[in-house]
């Protein structure tokens, strides 16, 4: 039981602590190394992005055990709120799950049935996790642990999610309000425009309702370091960087530019 009781979720650790958590998206990399990457980069954890890129779920199991086994925390961002595969992906060693898009508490509700275990949801018992290195724990033990180390991270990314953003951080089981800043901007008609009043209220009203409700407020979307410190000033805890592609798209552009620039 003392090895059991070692269960640590690395973005829990950091946000009970008053710590920021910052997680690398990933769309382009197809190897576990991308954990060890993201952690020798000075991540938390992954946010693979299973809405808007392709991965097979096989792919998504060889990364989760890669994250897990280095210290860092594997999320997957799924399709919406009726994607098939999130028990299946938390049975597997995903440590969380980001659903976008959720509008009203209704919706809230159902992420938190599917995701945790009984008395919170409805998620369905299995036996031999690799959260436990597939040792055989008692279900009377392993299942709090379980529903403790699973992160469920719910997007406002409307107009309308943002106007029943109270709501929903009210719902218990959510761990994180986590701001699709793109999105949030795309529905307002104000697409990339990130230093908008419009904006910056809808994010200050998300950390408004986390706090009063006891959970994290997050952001992601917002690609720039100024801009993501200045909402951690605010209250934000859970920031996404940036992307692998836009990692390795930057440092590459620099590199070249450099070299052309002495030609």
């Amino acid at each position: 039981m003392a090895a059991v009781e070692k269960l640590v979720h690395p973005i829990k650790q950091r946000l009970q602590a008053g710590d920021v958590a910052l997680g690398m998206p990933v769309r382009l990399g197809r190897s576990g190394d991308i954990a060890r990457i993201a952690k020798s980069t000075g991540h938390d954890f992954l946010f693979i992005d299973c809405q808007h890129s392709l991965f097979n779920l096989e792919t998504i199991g060889h990364i989760v055990s890669t994250a897990m086994s280095c210290g860092i925390a594997p999320l997957v961002r799924v399709r919406g709120i009726d994607d098939p595969d999130v028990s299946l992906l938390l049975d597997n060693g995903a440590m969380g799950i980001v659903y976008p898009d959720i509008n009203t508490a209704e919706e809230a509700k159902r992420a938190v049935e599917t995701c945790k275990f009984a008395p919170l949801g409805k998620r369905s018992v299995s036996g031999g996790y690799p959260h436990f290195d597939y040792r055989s724990v008692p279900l009377a033990a392993g299942v709090p642990l379980l529903n403790d180390n699973c992160l469920l991270v719910c997007m406002i990314e409307t107009v309308e999610g943002l106007n029943n953003v109270e709501a929903i951080a009210a719902v218990k089981g959510i761990d994180v309000l986590h701001v699709g800043s793109n999105d949030l901007l795309a529905n307002m008609g104000k697409p990339g425009k990130f230093d908008d009043p419009e904006l910056v209220a809808a994010q200050e009203r998300v950390i408004a309702a986390c706090r009063a409700n006891g959970i994290f407020a997050g952001c992601g979307g917002n690609r720039d370091p100024a801009r993501q410190l200045e909402l951690i000033k605010k209250g934000c805890r859970f920031i996404t960087t940036q992307s692998d592609i836009g990692f390795l798209s930057a440092a590459a552009s620099a590199w070249t530019s450099q070299i052309r620039a002495g030609l």
